[in-house]
């Protein structure tokens, strides 16, 4: 049995090792997110101020883990072997608990994830050993205040960081405005004095607290002298800044880095422990059973946890460099920021998350509080307004999201809520307040605008509800786990260690080969970047034809795989093929959006000579969706009921039409591959005679419908439907030939009539 036991120990520091990975990966958001929104340096000067602020405060680490070793339970009241599972369903949780947000994009708290991995592991033990006669209630033996604190924190989080974010933003833009580098001559000193300020009271209170140099001297210390402490940095840095701009250093990149390595210090520092603590205090149960067991796991108690436990130094620097390291190769880590600083930027771009209801109605909402506000406020004062948030004169660097002044105040307002929270004794999460900050500050900046809030705010709502999914998820999930351990004993420990590691394997191998197949939009993201309005319209000319080839090319794999599966009655065929079409929908609702903000970029004239053509091409890849959507619905519903088949005489006939309709689409592929507008007019002749023949074939079938058995009636009604949807279906690659042929060449209506 200690065999088993030393296993499972040797297991936990496995697992620890692809949780620092699968932690900093999530935690990145953290302190990434605004230097690579804003541009402040290139990325592998980010990632190296980053590295070496998370290896210090890593490596400088005291390492008490308390929270792990009697924080949520009361290990006295448990044995050896109770802690044993719970400590396994922990780890084995929480893995792929984040490694699942990682993989989704969504950040989430490693603390929460941690507390009720924990707090539902110990709940279910609980109740074990209750029903086994044990004479304790569960105040005996959970420490629920730690978990009402975690979920407090959680609502503080939300709603302090969002609302400050927005008022401090709202009041710097108004001293800086959009067109700020005219306004940094004495107000960068005083700005840059601030937020350095705020950067070092956060690391002294927060970053820099359990680290092993603050000895109680000198936390006394800094404690009695903390105002002496502010005014002194406030002056220096305020020199200091002003010289650096004097220099021509930019203040404001000075200042994102110095926030990031501060953020990056202060989230190795003190959340090693939802990453470490577990299978160190396992390691420690583990050697406090082999010395003082006696062999019995089941009736030895671990007294020895209610004690604070040191981490040896190596287990620090060891820690710190396998954060680094993930921190510099994670892709999933690019993921998760990606996630936030899509719903920060300034300018419109590829949206993440659709539309929801209740973000509707509070965009309604607001506009009607705005509508009033503009009406009650003096036009002198909106006039003011307006011009110090002038969107048009906003100062970014290339491929920046937003600028420096948003990104400086996400880091510096970050900090310093975090450390007023620790102040004040309140458990804000560092997940939390950073990405509540930044969304209050893009609010301010008017980066929800009215075409993309509604967007905006449901990735919010998912976001947050994403936290709360943790919470529940790592509950119920610990709880699960250790019940089964409880139940199956070694064996389902071993399955489930086994278990994991597929789990872990398959979701990289999935992670890896979504990256492979989204190849990121690079070409959108070159036209939103490009200024020469010329060489933007080619761009864009470019971009639109392969988003639509794509779908053209969906369609004809749709339609001959609906048409296949209904006259050889595959259900299950038709059922995938339902979903695809609707997350198809959702596809194009995108490009076009996305298609949008690109013909916004290009000239006047141009976008008023193509925009007819350019929504007619994206309305009628709609329509074509629409009529396989249709064919597929009255299909499915047909054969999902195990009506009479197609006969074979209708089968052979309509094999005619399909083969047509796929040439159809094969030489408009061809011609889309060549860049040969010419032969349109040839291939929407095709189109006329192809619609000319469904039509016979559907008048005559409705002749013969009237003569026919009445039992093969319902089958021919849905042969029919798809005759018609069909013929539909050709009408709108007709016309969307047409305009294809008017973007592609502006003089084509001039030269030759198109039909």
């Amino acid at each position: 049995m200690e065999i088993l036991f030393l296993c499972i120990v040797i297991f936990l520091f496995l697992l620890a090792v692809f949780d620092l990975s699968v932690g900093v990966s999530n935690d990145a958001v953290n302190f990434l997110t605004s230097a690579i929104g804003s541009k402040a340096a290139s990325f592998k000067r980010i990632i190296i101020v980053a590295s070496i602020g998370v290896f210090i405060g890593a490596a400088m680490s005291n390492g008490m883990m308390d929270i792990a070793r009697h924080g949520i339970f009361r290990p006295e009241h448990f044995s050896f072997y109770d802690l044993m599972c719970i400590f396994m369903a922990v780890m084995v949780t929480d893995i792929i608990l984040l490694d699942l947000f990682n993989s989704l994009g969504m950040p989430t708290s490693t603390t929460v994830s941690m507390v009720f991995e924990l707090l539902g592991a110990t709940f279910v033990v609980a109740l074990i050993k209750m029903a086994g006669g044990l004479d304790m209630g569960l105040n005996d033996l959970l420490n629920t205040e730690k978990a009402l604190s975690v979920i407090l924190g959680i609502f503080l989080s939300v709603a302090i960081a969002f609302v400050f974010g927005t008022i401090v933003q709202f009041l710097s833009r108004m001293i800086f405005s959009f067109n700020y580098r005219s306004k940094l001559k004495w107000k960068i000193g005083i700005f840059g004095g601030i937020c350095a300020t705020a950067i070092v009271y956060f690391l002294l209170i927060k970053g820099a607290k359990d680290l092993t140099f603050m000895t109680p001297e000198v936390k006394g210390w800094v404690a009695g002298h903390t105002w002496l402490i502010i005014a002194g940095c406030f002056a220096f840095f305020t020199v200091v800044m002003q010289l650096l701009h004097l220099l021509k250093v930019n203040v404001l990149k000075v200042i994102v880095l110095m926030g990031t390595f501060a953020l990056a210090m202060a989230f190795a520092g003190n959340d090693l422990v939802n990453f470490i603590g577990v299978p160190l205090s396992g390691l420690a149960s583990y050697q406090d059973y082999m010395a003082n067991g006696s062999g019995d796991p089941q009736a030895f108690l671990m007294n020895s946890l209610n004690g604070p436990a040191g981490t040896p130094v190596y287990f620090l620097i060891g820690a710190g460099v396998i954060m680094v390291v993930a921190l510099a190769t994670s892709k999933k880590a690019r993921n998760v920021s990606k996630t936030s600083i899509g719903l920060s930027a300034q300018q419109g771009g590829e949206e993440m998350f659709g539309s929801s209801r209740i973000a509707r109605r509070l965009v309604r909402w607001t506009l009607s509080i705005l509508y009033w506000v503009r009406r009650n406020t003096p036009r002198r004062v909106r006039i003011w307004f307006c011009r110090r948030f002038n969107t048009d004169e906003t100062i970014m660097e290339q491929g920046a999201a937003f600028d420096l002044v948003r990104g400086s105040v996400n880091l510096v307002l970050a900090g310093a809520l975090i450390a007023l929270g620790t102040s004040l004794k309140l458990p804000l999460s560092t997940t939390f307040v950073t990405f509540m900050v930044a969304m209050g500050t893009s609010l301010a900046d008017r980066a929800w605008g009215r075409e993309s809030a509604v967007f905006r705010i449901t990735g919010v709502i998912s976001v947050i509800g994403g936290w709360f999914l943790t919470a529940g998820a790592a509950f119920i999930g610990a709880g699960v786990i250790v019940f089964l351990m409880h139940v199956g004993g070694h064996w389902v420990m071993i399955a489930l260690a086994a278990l994991t590691l597929f789990l872990i394997v398959r979701s990289n191998r999935r992670f890896r080969n979504k990256k492979e197949e989204d190849n990121g939009d690079a070409l959108f993201q070159t036209i939103l970047a490009t200024e020469d309005k010329a060489k933007t319209w080619e761009l864009l000319r470019i971009y639109v034809t392969e988003q639509q080839q794509k779908f053209l090319r969906f369609a004809e794999e749709s339609y001959c795989t609906i048409t296949s599966a209904f006259i050889n009655e595959n259900a299950r065929q038709l059922g995938k093929t339902e979903s695809s079409l609707l997350r198809q929908k959702s596809v194009l609702k995108n490009a076009r959006r996305k298609e949008t903000l690109c013909l916004r970029q290009v000239s006047h004239e141009t976008a008023i000579e193509k925009s007819a053509w350019f929504h007619l091409s994206n309305t009628c890849c709609m329509a074509i969706l629409y009529n396989l959507t249709r064919i597929n619905e009255i299909c499915y519903e047909h054969v999902d009921n195990n009506f009479h088949p197609l006969p074979s005489k209708y089968i052979a006939e309509f094999d005619g039409i399909r083969n047509r309709i796929i040439v159809l689409f094969n030489d408009i592929f061809e011609m889309m591959g060549a860049r040969v507008p010419e032969t349109v007019p040839t291939l929407r002749r095709n189109c006329d005679e192809i619609k000319d023949t469904v039509s016979e074939t559907y008048h005559r079938l409705f002749t013969q419908l009237r003569e026919g058995d009445p039992a093969s009636m319902t089958v021919v009604y849905v042969y029919l439907n798809m005759l018609q949807e069909t013929q539909e279906m050709v009408s709108g690659l007709r016309k969307y030939l047409r305009a294809y042929a008017k973007l592609q060449d502006s003089d084509f209506s001039s030269r030759r009539r198109a039909g």
